[in-house]
């Protein structure tokens, strides 16, 4: 079988320009590598479309880098006539009738959407494993967690299916499975690209980014999703760079921070000393790495589970079976009805949250719970912003450790959210992030998290593709990893 898919994405666009391939040829690679494989990365096929719109293009002009090229889309963001369960039962049968502004933007260039990607219910997970059609297997190791809740797009990056996917981070989605799967993701900064079309779980973290096998792939997919949209009220109108103008520029003077609380007890050695071995990396190249101290950051998960859960129990209260999704059958009155809806078709991790984001919520409990969490909450940022007055750029680990083993943590509810120690800072406070593979342990990658000030992505890759340059790293879980 060939694998174009692997190439970079230059090499395959002159091989489109050049009239030596087709989109179609890229399409059937890339629904034969899905038939093979067997990680559970897919909800729903785009096939019979997809294949329309490839033969469709071999009659156009190849009039950017990314025309023809297949993208797969987290099963949470809005395709027209193309089913979106967000992992769900509740929404099973859900065929939205409009495309999410990102949709719109990717298939102005001309991309071809392959399929929707598997993920946790709702986007409520860290492993995949809350999903209603099956946990998602890590690419590198079957037997693993492919971390979440964009597990499908992360798998479908690592084992080439496509070279682009979607994903959505609201405590650390998309770089935790990034980082268990050996790819570049980055949660840009909260209003930097449109969330209409997402499903929300918790508006006031939700943000769409891109997935990708490299750096240089992830600014491309940046550049083409990012924009101001009158459809999302907290859309900026910052303007939009060309953030692969910023790649393997001098990074001699940068500045650069690591917080203690990146370094603590509960990180695992070897990752702790590939992040020290990056530091003193950038040291050599004229980089001012410092420890410091960021206060705050250790209330992190008990504000995401009053904020997040929150906010969920209120989104979620729209999925009552009225006008769209799962209905229950059998029902005496419209209270039964509703309730016998959302008891059949959420999952368990799903219901667990939203009750206890009503509690959150519910009458002098939001002042005693919610209010204070936001009063922290503004806290926690204003301790960010202090560091970026000094520094450029923050770096840890994206992740405590890395994948482990399917089912581990299902037992203890409380255990998955520490899964997202490190990243949920971050959305708290809005600020970009990207998760960069910087090695292995025990055969399964290490994620680097860089963390950047607000509307400052291009200092993120800048950043980033030195790193990735100067490692030159092959990790790829069909074959040879080397280090």
């Amino acid at each position: 079988m060939t694998d174009y898919l692997s190439l970079n994405i230059e090499e395959i666009n002159e091989l489109l320009k050049q009239k030596k391939i087709k989109p179609l040829d890229l399409v059937n690679e890339a629904f034969a590598k899905i038939e093979k494989s067997n990680t559970c990365a897919f909800i729903t096929l785009n096939k019979e479309e997809a294949i329309r719109k490839a033969k469709e293009l071999e009659n156009k002009e190849v009039d950017n880098v990314l025309f023809g090229i297949p993208i797969a889309i987290k099963d949470n963001i809005s395709t027209k006539n193309l089913r979106t369960t967000c992992a769900s039962l509740m929404l099973d049968n859900y065929i939205p009738l409009y495309d999410a502004t990102v949709i719109e933007k990717i298939n102005e260039k001309n991309m071809i959407i392959i399929g929707k990607t598997n993920m946790d219910e709702f986007a409520m997970g860290s492993t995949g494993e809350t999903s209603y059609y099956g946990s998602p297997k890590n690419p590198f190791d079957n037997e693993m967690v492919s971390g979440g809740s964009s597990s499908g797009s992360a798998i479908s990056v690592a084992e080439r299916i496509v070279p682009f996917a979607l994903g959505t981070d609201t405590g650390g989605s998309i770089r935790q499975p990034s980082s268990f799967c050996g790819i570049v993701g980055l949660k840009p900064t909260y209003g930097r690209v449109s969330r209409y079309g997402l499903v929300a779980f918790a508006s006031s973290l939700d943000q769409i980014g891109p997935m990708t096998k490299n750096v240089k792939e992830n600014a491309l997919l940046l550049n083409v999703i990012s924009g101001y949209d009158k459809n999302d009220q907290i859309s900026s109108k910052e303007i939009v760079k060309d953030y692969t103008k910023y790649l393997n520029t001098d990074i001699s003077n940068l500045k650069v921070a690591i917080p203690t609380y990146y370094l603590n007890e509960k990180i695992d050695k070897t990752v702790k000393n590939k992040v020290l071995e990056i530091a003193d990396l950038l040291k050599k190249n004229g980089v001012t790495v410092d420890i410091i101290d960021i206060p705050y950051l250790e209330y992190a998960i008990p504000l995401y589970q009053v904020i997040a859960l929150g906010e969920a129990s209120s989104n979620l209260a729209r999925f009552d079976g009225i006008k769209y999704g799962y209905k229950a059958k059998d029902y005496t009155s419209t209270e039964d009805f509703i309730r016998k809806t959302r008891s059949e078709g959420f999952g368990r991790e799903v219901k667990r949250r939203i009750m206890i984001g009503s509690f959150v919520l519910s009458g002098e409990n939001a002042k005693i719970y919610y209010n204070k969490a936001l009063t922290l909450r503004k806290e926690m940022t204003n301790s960010f912003k202090k560091v970026f007055e000094k520094y450029d750029l923050i770096i840890g680990p994206t992740n405590t450790d890395v994948a482990y083993k399917l089912g581990t943590k299902q037992d203890d509810a409380l255990k998955s959210f520490y899964d997202d120690l490190l990243t949920i800072p971050v959305n708290m406070a809005g600020l970009p992030a990207m998760s960069l593979p910087v090695g292995l342990k025990n055969n399964l990658p290490i994620g680097l998290q860089i963390i950047g000030n607000y509307f400052k992505e291009e200092t993120i890759y800048q950043l980033a593709s030195f790193i990735e340059k100067e490692l030159n790293l092959k990790i790829d879980p069909r074959g040879d990893k080397s280090c």
